[in-house]
């Protein structure tokens, strides 16, 4: 009731400011009168804010103030206000005019500050090779020490460590400092890859006139999104520099400007499409335009160094890769052409990610599955314990980011590989001290927990059949936990509870989702964790749209609940865990 008086106060105040009609006043008190709970009072309130037409530009920004509310925490659902810039250009008819009021919604409040990060996250990572080194970085800065694989480990209680596995995955862990062997590790894996097109090992094409860029498709995508965008490349460039005397380096490329295109064909050659829907040869189609094959040729032709005349002394034959994509590889690595010795390239889409709708409330990028997990992930590793403090942790806290879930983790960095296996093993001898007791690993393994964590399918509304009408996840309202009979998802009662408990700690709300019957179900890399690692595992994502699309759309306030969720368990885990009884004793 208080945040209800708090809303109508707010609303009251602009009527003072001339920013509320008394037409509108009435509505609003009609709409608090009407409504049966304090919630729906208070969007009532919300709902009734109103703009006369000449009166918008009339109010002074400095009184803005007046929307402030001392009772409501900054971002809160109740608080809001309106500043006049906002409204400054909001006219449908002349101020001299006897107009009827403008209709306008409330300026939303503050964006999630987790939203934020997550979009500067997405923004400095294009590739599974980019996350990890954004991960990598973040991590450094917070404190952590980096691992070698070839080097052994000198671990402690309260130490926090990470290493990565081909630059593309990436494990770090924190160790409590009430870490004692045998106690459990609490994990949460995601995966840093999504599905793309990319560069294939022989990529040069030349056809009708235009150099073009052969490509093999990654992952199940969406591939008609990728038509008519403005695209790039990114990945990881090997190469032997004259300076580092014939040593191969491995070095991250990111071309920014939008260098290829795939264009449609022209409705008046295709007159079928809307009818008989859009027909893609992913072999014949999908080819990303470079540049019109004159142009290409003489550009490279121009920008060629010292490397490139030696090459055309040699023997001649048809190159692997247009001169031209090499040249402009060159010019962002500061390098000469001939030192590139081989890469790993992506096709990318150069719209940067952004915080989008009208009330501020989404966010518009490439790759929110999965990037949006892995960052919810890292981000509730660096805050748990208040902001990272190891002080009370009895085990530890640890999070995993797999590359080639998108293909079915059956890789070395993949989930299906040994990333986690020889982490835990390695971690738990290297913090055995003197210990020889039997089955420290496996009873390490029984003490631990795994939170699988991947986007989920959010109830489209123009799609509303899809989804089985007990368990429809909406945006803001929580983590999904996901389901599955047929162990598409790791999920149990057991599991779901315990996370779910986590949650409740923290007062973070959660959903839950079962796939139609009539409809297939995908999978996660919790089943290959859980049979592989014996751990406890619960499947659970953010709720998102457009899903393998090249842009996809999630809620701002849903990373915000994730990130808390995930703090959540790091943080509860254990005293959760202590009050439920063991399953097999």
């Amino acid at each position: 009731n208080e945040r209800v008086a708090c809303a109508y106060r707010s609303t009251r105040a602009m009527f003072r400011m001339g920013a509320m009609s008394a037409s509108s006043k009435v509505l609003l008190r009609r709409s608090l009168a009407g409504s049966s709970s304090a919630p729906r009072r208070a969007a009532a309130a919300r709902r009734a804010v109103v703009v006369s037409a000449n009166g918008a530009n009339s109010v002074d920004a400095s009184r803005g103030s007046a929307y402030d509310c001392e009772c409501c925490p900054p971002g809160s659902p109740f608080l809001f206000r309106l500043p006049n810039t906002r409204f400054a250009s909001v006219s449908t008819r002349s101020a001299a005019s006897s107009s009827p009021s403008v209709l306008a919604s409330a300026v939303p409040s503050d964006v999630p500050s987790a939203a934020e990060e997550l979009v500067d996250y997405l923004n400095n990572s294009w590739t599974s090779f980019h996350a990890t080194a954004e991960s990598a970085r973040m991590l450094t800065e917070a404190g952590f020490t980096r691992l070698s694989e070839r080097d052994e480990w000198a671990l402690k209680p309260g130490g926090r460590y990470f290493f990565t596995r081909n630059m593309s995955s990436i494990v770090a862990f924190a160790v409590g400092e009430k870490y004692e062997p045998g106690n459990g590790f609490n994990i949460i894996g995601a995966h840093t890859d999504s599905p793309c097109p990319k560069l294939k090992p022989v990529s040069a094409v030349k056809k009708g006139g235009f150099l073009g860029v052969g490509v093999q498709t990654y992952g199940g995508g969406l591939w008609h999104t990728w038509f008519d965008r403005d695209l790039s490349v990114a990945g990881r460039v090997l190469l032997r520099r004259g300076k580092n005397k014939g040593r191969t380096s491995h070095e991250l490329v990111r071309v920014a400007r939008p260098i290829i295109r795939i264009p449609t064909l022209a409705i008046h050659l295709d007159r079928n499409v809307n009818t008989e829907g859009f027909k893609l040869n992913t072999e014949t189609h999908l080819a990303p335009l470079l540049s019109t094959a004159i142009k290409g040729e003489l550009e490279a032709e121009t920008s060629g160094g010292k490397a490139e005349e030696d090459e055309k002394k040699k023997e001649k034959k048809k190159p692997a890769h247009h001169p031209l994509l090499l040249a402009v590889l060159a010019e962002e690595l500061d390098c000469d052409p001939g030192e590139i010795v081989d890469f790993e390239l992506e096709v990318c889409d150069t719209q940067p990610s952004v915080i989008g709708g009208a009330a501020r409330e989404f966010i518009y990028s490439g790759r929110l599955d999965n990037l949006a997990s892995s960052f919810c992930a890292l981000k509730a590793l660096l805050d748990a314990g208040g902001g990272g403090s190891l002080a009370n942790e009895t085990g530890v806290r640890m999070i995993a980011l797999f590359d080639n879930e998108e293909v079915g983790s059956d890789s070395t960095a993949g989930a299906g590989g040994t990333v986690v296996a020889d982490a835990l093993r390695r971690a738990i001898n290297a913090l055995r001290g003197d210990s020889k007791a039997e089955g420290l690993f496996e009873r390490t393994a029984r003490n631990s927990f795994l939170v699988s964590a991947d986007m989920a399918h959010a109830l489209h509304p123009n799609y509303m059949d899809k989804h089985e009408s007990n368990h429809q996840p909406k945006m803001h309202k929580g983590v999904v936990v996901k389901h599955n009979a047929n162990q598409r998802y790791a999920t149990t009662a057991v599991t779901a509870t315990l996370f779910r408990e986590c949650a409740a700690l923290a007062e973070v709300p959660t959903q839950d989702f079962v796939v139609r019957n009539d409809m297939g179900c995908g999978s996660t890399i919790g089943p290959i964790l859980a049979t592989n690692l014996g751990i406890r595992t619960v499947d659970v994502g953010v709720p998102q749209l457009s899903m393998h699309s090249i842009r996809e759309m999630c809620g701002t306030e849903d990373i915000d609940i994730c990130a808390r969720h995930f703090t959540a368990f790091f943080d509860n885990f254990a005293e959760v865990d202590s009050k439920m009884d063991d399953v097999d004793a």
